[in-house]
């Protein structure tokens, strides 16, 4: 299958291809090519979820789907694959593979998949420690037995289901009870993926402590080897050196598109129809609503051109009023109200928290001589009442007085 298949691929088709290869690695020994295929399928489906975007770091086993569950074991079987690349660089190949496994073992921890004795450290040192240690072995063991036990009975429980439906099936016509078997199905369904995460998880965490111990082997017999000089193993790895920078180099172009972070796809239709298969993630979309079709196929769209063919266009019409945009779209819509109407916000502070109360009313024309009758006015009945306290009956008519 080439790259442009891998790419068309549907996700849950990616991921049961890729789930299959790991399940055959690990019941026999196939080819490195098929390993290496492998690898590139589980790392297009992780590159898919990460575009639709069906995790979030905030979110608990609980919030996630049954339909999504699956997916957390894309790092964990991509792990596994990865180990088991045949190079000469074993110690670039195990730190790939460590990696992918503290990546799946942080997001069980976030989602609340881990147990608590694996996720408290050992505080005491010495004795106690390798006690702690072992004791965890044991409990990690028994969880994985009791793991591996669950999934063998719900298998089990499966088949006999499935044989007694079909004998009522055969038995009785009328098809009765089905809604209760969907649901048992569901549930059934999502315990037994869980259990597959919690079986994946001891697994991870012995084949985390495995690769770092053969790390450190590796790297001190490397030591050892540089340390006694050898000129031709000097030249060996100074050889080995000088052709990885030239591949790298060399297909620097071609590995940029996998180094850029890839745009999120933030509609959510798009991304039902890219999970179900009917889009391809690397389509440009555009929110942009799709009005429903009604009445005969060979006219909704076109022009009609006679009366008869107008009314046969809108048969079946719904009795509804059809929706003029979508929810992405009321959504962007809304969004940029909201931007709007917070930079008015933000502009009405900023006049608020400025000083123009400090400055003090503008003069405006015409407002000086106002002023200066004002003040006048003010003098002339400062002086009228300073008169009046002067002469407290007043001038009177002196020429009606016998004295005047």
């Amino acid at each position: 299958m080439g790259e442009l298949n891998i790419q068309d691929m549907p996700l849950p088709a990616l991921f049961e291809q890729g789930r299959k290869i790991n399940a055959l690695t690990s019941e026999s020994s196939i080819n490195k090519d098929t390993v290496r295929k492998g690898c590139e399928i589980l790392s297009v489906c992780e590159e898919m979820i990460g575009k639709l975007g069906l995790f979030s770091l905030n979110e608990t086993k609980e919030d996630i789907s049954t339909a999504n569950l699956k997916y957390i074991l894309a790092p964990y079987y991509l792990a596994e694959l990865t180990e088991k690349i045949a190079e000469d660089d074993r110690i670039g190949v195990l730190k790939a593979s460590q990696a992918k496994l503290k990546e799946f073992i942080s997001f069980c921890e976030t989602t609340e998949l881990v147990p608590e004795d694996e996720i408290e450290p050992s505080t005491q040192g010495g004795a106690s420690s390798f006690v702690d240690r072992r004791a965890k072995k044991i409990a990690r063991f028994k969880r994985q037995r009791a793991a591996e036990s669950k999934l063998l009975e719900l298998k089990e429980r499966k088949e006999r289901r499935g044989r007694s439906t079909k004998a009522a099936a055969l038995s009785s016509p009328v098809e009765t009870g089905e809604d209760d078997v969907s649901d048992d199905d569901g549930e059934e369904e999502r315990e037994a993926w869980l259990t597959t995460i919690s079986l994946a998880l001891c697994k991870a965490f012995d084949l985390l402590e495995m690769l770092k111990k053969e790390e450190e082997m590796l790297s001190a017999v490397r030591e050892k080897q540089l340390q006694d000089g050898e000129k031709e193993f000097s030249q060996l790895i100074l050889g080995e050196r000088t052709q990885k920078a030239e591949s790298w180099h060399r297909d620097a172009a071609a590995r940029a598109r996998y180094t850029k972070p890839a745009a999120p796809i933030t509609c959510a239709t798009f991304a039902q129809d890219v999970i179900e298969g009917r889009a391809k993630v690397s389509q440009a979309h555009e929110h942009k609503h799709q009005p429903l079709l009604f009445g005969p196929a060979s006219l909704v769209g076109q022009n009609p051109t006679t009366e008869r063919e107008r009314i046969a266009a809108q048969v079946f019409q719904p009795h509804y009023r059809l929706p003029t945009m979508s929810i992405e779209e009321a959504g962007l819509t809304e969004m940029n109200m909201m931007n709007k109407w917070q930079e008015r916000n933000v502009k009405l502070m900023e006049e608020a928290n400025s000083s123009w109360y400090k400055d003090g009313p503008k003069s405006r024309p015409g407002e000086d001589e106002e002023e200066d009758d004002d003040d006048a006015a003010q003098d002339k009945a400062r002086a009228w009442d300073d008169w009046k306290d002067d002469n407290p009956r007043g001038t009177g008519n002196k020429k009606l007085t016998p004295c005047g």
